[in-house]
């Protein structure tokens, strides 16, 4: 997050799934708070927060990072959400207003970003282990390419190459997010439908912004 004291505002786009949970959860009514590691630290923050801890995508729990399970949390919820990607990026973000995104919200969260300022710094998340390897993600290339093509002003040539992915799979990109590995893994696991969700356009007014230590929905902030 090095951009961070030059921009008005940053945008972390992790479309496969922590951007596509949050967008979800919070368009139910609930409260996102990221954590970086799923661990009896995440236990105790949750219990700390009166809030709910999210589970493994895999363990079939109620409520995961996996955005289908989050279709039907209650209004009301504070849900902590473990994300070595999504979460991480965003607990990194110091005095700068810090906006999640996806594909669904990507119109609404840009045009609200761009209110704040014209130096918006947006940033594709990847993949990162326990191990804190980092692996870059096609998807989440995609997903920053769709809130800089809504930007006004000059674009770096990282956004505008962003911006041409977003170009080029925009009408079809059903083949690109179950075709790229983080897709493909999904698929693999039996979380299909996550993806299917991650893909839909330009479908939420929802905009995720940080307040403190937890995402709401800025509309109402």
């Amino acid at each position: 997050m090095a951009l961070q004291p030059d921009c008005d505002a940053v945008v972390i786009v992790d479309v496969l799934s922590f951007s596509t949970a949050v967008d979800i959860a919070l368009s139910k009514g609930a409260e996102v708070l990221p954590y970086r590691w799923k661990d009896a630290s995440a236990k105790r923050f949750a219990a700390a927060k009166n809030a709910v801890l999210a589970g493994r995508r895999d363990a079939r729990t109620p409520y995961s990072l996996s955005p289908a399970s989050l279709r039907s949390i209650a209004p009301g919820t504070r849900l902590v959400l473990p994300s070595p990607n999504g979460s991480t990026l965003a607990l990194s973000a110091k005095r700068v207003p810090l906006f999640t995104a996806c594909l669904r919200n990507a119109p609404a969260v840009a045009r609200h970003a761009a209110t704040l300022g014209s130096r918006i710094a947006v940033i594709p998340a990847g993949e990162r282990w326990n191990e804190s390897s980092l692996r870059a993600c096609l998807e989440d290339w995609i997903g920053a390419g769709a809130v800089l093509s809504e930007l006004p002003g000059t674009a770096s040539p990282e956004a505008e190459m962003a911006v041409a992915a977003f170009s080029h799979f925009r009408r079809n990109p059903g083949p690109a997010l179950f075709g790229c590995g983080s897709g493909k893994e999904l698929v693999d696991k039996g979380f299909g439908e996550d993806v299917e969700l991650a893909l839909e356009y330009a479908v939420s007014p929802v905009v995720p912004v940080l307040a403190g230590d937890r995402f709401i929905d800025g509309r109402f902030r």
